[in-house]
């Protein structure tokens, strides 16, 4: 975790993961968008540096057909193959061992979900699949359940960053548990990062304002009506979140404070 406290007065504000440092804090996906084209600009407009790439659902080699590398640079951004659509450890662990063959990432998003129409992660599965992973020399992000139990257990098998969701893959509605969040981000020693359910700009402020290191989303920017200006929207709401959270925000009082004092009044 970035202790804000210990930076010196002009450094920049930047987060590390697994020896890799960046600036923008906003991740986001590369599904759902109407066409490539469509997610380049919502990547530009978001000013992300990292993307997520679900392996077994996006184009990476088939010149037949469009292919995300023609209009998200890999030299432009960090990819991060993720195993989206595992359900086991083992399908889990064989596509990025893909991916590393494909692309020499090494750097991945492990996600194991539960087959079940709420698609909350299999943690049991997770931790398996992660122990394999790391076994293998991958440097692995973990997406997990907002359970700090857990989520020190995959710190302790060592996951590079723990990824909690806010809210169901998909389901917009913005982080519902924020005490177990702040929990995981009080006990890490690894970045946090909100990972799924975000809906609006407000979402992506609260986890940022809560402590986390990053957010990355998917549906809330390639889902709305105009995904280049929520991008944009959320570009904003993680600087804000940030700088709300560096700033220290006032105690929350029962009573009311007045804004002027009240003695030596004539």
């Amino acid at each position: 975790m970035d202790d804000a406290s210990q930076r010196p007065a002009g450094v920049e504000d930047t987060w590390t993961v697994a020896g890799r440092t960046f600036t923008s804090r906003l991740i986001i996906g590369t599904g759902k968008y109407k066409d490539y084209a469509t997610n380049a600009a919502a990547a530009e407009a978001a000013g992300a540096e990292i993307v997520t790439v679900a392996i077994r659902r996006v184009n990476l080699s088939d010149p037949s057909q469009p292919m995300l590398v023609d209009h998200v640079k890999p030299d432009r951004f960090t990819f991060l193959p993720n195993t989206a659509g595992c359900f086991t450890g083992e399908d889990a662990v064989r596509t990025l061992r893909l991916a590393r063959e494909a692309g020499g990432w090494n750097l991945v998003k492990l996600e194991v979900l539960s087959n079940t129409k709420h698609l909350l992660p299999d943690m049991e599965e997770t931790l398996r699949a992660l122990k394999l992973l790391i076994a293998d020399g991958f440097e692995v992000m973990v997406y997990c359940s907002d359970d700090p139990v857990y989520a020190q257990k995959l710190e302790e098998a060592g996951a590079a960053a723990i990824m909690p969701l806010g809210a169901p893959i998909g389901s917009g509605r913005g982080i519902q548990n924020m005490l177990n969040l702040g929990l995981i981000i009080e006990q890490a020693k690894v970045p946090v990062l909100v990972d799924a359910g975000v809906g609006t700009a407000s979402d992506a402020a609260v986890a940022m304002e809560l402590g986390c290191d990053a957010v990355l989303m998917n549906t809330a920017i390639a889902e709305a009506r105009d995904p280049i200006l929520m991008a944009s929207a959320m570009r904003h709401a993680v600087l804000a979140g940030r700088q709300a959270y560096l700033a220290g925000r006032m105690p929350k009082r029962m009573y009311a404070d007045p804004s002027s004092p009240l003695s030596g009044l004539i």
